[in-house]
């Protein structure tokens, strides 16, 4: 019965059941609320349609957003020490379902995600957010306060989500049946941070993109300043020239899946050679090759990372994505995140800058790892032995998060736990999302509905959160991961099967590559 609540929401999203009932509850429930280290700021009935309140919202989270059902929403502070505290929004919706879900945050995180909130809730889940422990999405608040930076690192999450819990039994006399988490980046990070350390909290997980491995991510950064240079370097190379190395990529791997579609269906299968792009004698405009120095720039950046110890510290950028990460990592200067985390975490110094920046830095960053914030360890048998279950995915075009870093702690994990793949299915499964972009956007068919920026109403079943019900409530497991691509109306253009780790698409050459049935998973 839950299950089909679930799918008639999905059919008919922001559907609302009549009376006064529930606004009435919703208006008397701050009184009923006393929970230890919870400081309640607001309660407030929220209809569908009306505009969010942005009043108690941090001026940098401040955001324009329209509700799509009506709830009644909560927003507290939840101290975690005596110098540091969560911002928090509880949404409990009137559609609701018996479900839980805690959601969680991106980049250096900073906000409470209600764009998150606002999805989850629409499909009947009381769903909670918390902001990182800290406003704003710089590192600056973790510099000299280590308790702020256990809040970001580990400890928001699941705070929010025991207060979270308390707060939905209190309010719907039945309590909830399942809880489940959604994350996407520093989310996806977060998920496998519940999945590690809190094992008993969600019998559902869905994380995509995730920031693990986030040392070295954050090192990842600094590596690929350091292989491509400053503005003024004559090897540099412009966002321009990155464009034309991206179409040199697309036409030598393209074809590798059977398909001339524009994508790159798995970049472990291709192996381009950048030296083609080098200006010859008759070259007449050199705007649209490179020189010896640049293709030996390019050929580093998009090569794996390894420290000062030899060990492999991050895989490679995903080939496809190179254009896209331009704008991030390849602009002259050190990206701004990773920046900051070595001025205000590894060194602890606001005088620190990118001009100091050695290998050996990256070794001491990741001998630091503040509070395992690395989200990498592999042995999740406490997980999977209560019967819970991972959903995992990631764009083979991620600009920000290489796709390779997912499948490296798939491997990982299956190394730790003796396990082969068709083990592995019986609790985590990774979908890779060829031509996604970072959690959503891209060249390919990326609206796989894990949030409001993936999901279109024109195909309201690609939705994980209805993927992971139907997966944790009644045992059927997703065997690929349906994705649209949409066009600039927003119409369907057509719709591409996504294959379940280590699987990949083989185009069989039996009909044009947007008919799904023309893609195989092979391996």
């Amino acid at each position: 019965m839950r299950l089909q609540s679930l799918l008639s929401l999905v059919t008919l999203p922001g559907a609302a059941v009549a009376g006064d009932a529930f606004q009435s509850r919703c208006s008397s429930f701050q009184d009923q609320i006393n929970i230890h280290n919870v400081t309640v700021r607001s309660v407030e009935y929220v209809a569908a349609g009306q505009n969010v309140s942005q009043a108690e919202v941090a001026p940098v989270c401040k955001s324009s957003l329209q509700a799509s059902i009506d709830f009644c929403r909560v927003t507290m502070n939840i101290s975690t020490s005596d110098r540091s505290h969560l911002w928090a929004e509880a949404w409990l919706p009137r559609n609701y379902t018996g479900r839980f879900v805690s959601t969680g945050n991106g980049g250096l995180a900073g906000c409470v995600q209600e764009t998150d909130l606002n999805f989850a809730a629409t499909y009947g889940f009381a769903t909670v957010g918390t902001n990182g422990g800290h406003d704003g999405d710089t590192a600056e608040p973790f510099f000299n306060n280590p308790e702020v930076l256990a809040d970001f690192a580990y400890r928001s999450v699941h705070a929010g989500a025991v207060v979270g819990k308390e707060l939905t039994r209190l309010f719907y006399p039945e309590g909830f049946n399942y809880s489940y988490y959604l994350g996407c980046s520093t989310g996806g990070r977060q998920g496998y941070q519940q999945v590690q350390r809190f094992p008993d909290d969600y019998d559902g997980v869905v994380a995509g993109s995730a920031a693990m491995n986030f040392v070295n991510l954050i090192n990842w950064g600094a590596f690929l300043y350091e292989a491509t240079g400053n503005v003024d370097d004559p090897g540099y190379i412009t966002s321009d020239l990155w464009a034309v190395i991206h179409d040199e990529i697309v036409r030598q791997c393209d074809p590798v899946d059977g398909a001339i579609d524009g994508i790159i269906e798995d970049p472990d299968f291709c192996a381009p050679v950048l030296e083609t792009l080098i200006c010859d004698s008759t070259t007449k405009n050199a705007s649209s090759c490179l020189t010896g120095l640049q293709a030996a720039r390019a050929t580093r950046a998009l090569s794996d990372f390894y420290g000062p110890d030899g060990k492999l510290y991050y895989p490679r950028l995903n080939y496809g994505a190179e254009a896209d990460s331009a704008g991030v990592y390849f602009t002259g200067s050190m990206y701004s995140r990773t920046e900051e985390w070595y001025r205000y975490v590894v060194y602890n110094d606001s005088t620190w800058n990118s001009s100091q920046w050695t290998l050996d830095s990256a070794k001491k960053a990741f001998d630091q790892n503040p509070f395992n914030i690395e989200a990498f360890d592999p042995n999740i048998t406490t997980f999977r032995d209560r019967g819970s279950k991972l959903l995992s995915y990631h764009g083979t075009q991620d600009p920000i998060i290489s796709s390779t870093d997912s499948k490296l702690y798939y491997r990982r994990v299956a190394n730790a736990l003796n396990a082969r793949p068709s083990e592995l299915d019986d609790f985590y499964r990774l979908f890779q999302i060829s031509g996604m972009g970072h959690c959503g956007d891209g060249d390919g068919a990326s609206y796989i509905g894990q949030g409001a920026g993936t999901y279109t109403s024109k195909a309201p079943r690609i939705n994980l959160l209805h993927t992971i019900v139907e997966w944790v409530e009644q045992g059927k497991a997703p065997e690929y991961m349906p994705g649209n691509k949409l066009d600039a109306s927003g119409n369907i253009e057509y719709m591409r099967k996504h294959c379940r780790y280590p699987k990949h698409n083989i185009h069989r050459g039996a009909g044009n590559y947007t008919d799904p049935n023309s893609w195989t998973c092979v391996g």
